[in-house]
């Protein structure tokens, strides 16, 4: 690993570890997949394949770009649970209407911090 800023680190890790989440406890990912999303369980499982994937690619000075555009991909993605998180009450699991809006703004923070490593 070569010298990179301290928050693409912790950006690396946090993709890795939610990444690594998708398997400790897949049932909560499946539950907030839209139905019109095919094989949940598959999808979740690649999903996190991919976020950990990502995370690690980002901690690499030659990999950075193709990880932040990945991880760019998968937040726009991200979208579509977000927003059947609002619809739905059961996948909204019981979170409060205010916080499930505030993911929107924050998914598009999360975008432009992916940006900073194209």
């Amino acid at each position: 690993m070569t010298n990179l800023p301290w928050h693409q680190y912790l950006m690396g890790v946090l993709y890795i570890l939610a990444g690594v989440n998708h398997f400790r406890k897949p049932k909560l990912y499946e539950r907030i997949m839209p139905p019109y999303i095919p094989a949940h369980s598959t999808m979740v499982l690649l999903s996190g394949v991919a976020e950990m994937v990502f995370g690690l690619m980002l901690l690499n000075k030659d990999t950075q770009s193709i990880a932040a555009w990945g991880i760019i991909g998968m937040l726009i993605v991200f979208f579509t649970v977000h927003i059947y998180m609002l619809q739905d009450e059961r996948a909204a699991m019981k979170l409060p209407k205010w916080a499930l809006i505030l993911r929107i703004p924050l998914q598009f923070a999360l975008i432009y911090w992916a940006y900073l490593y194209t």
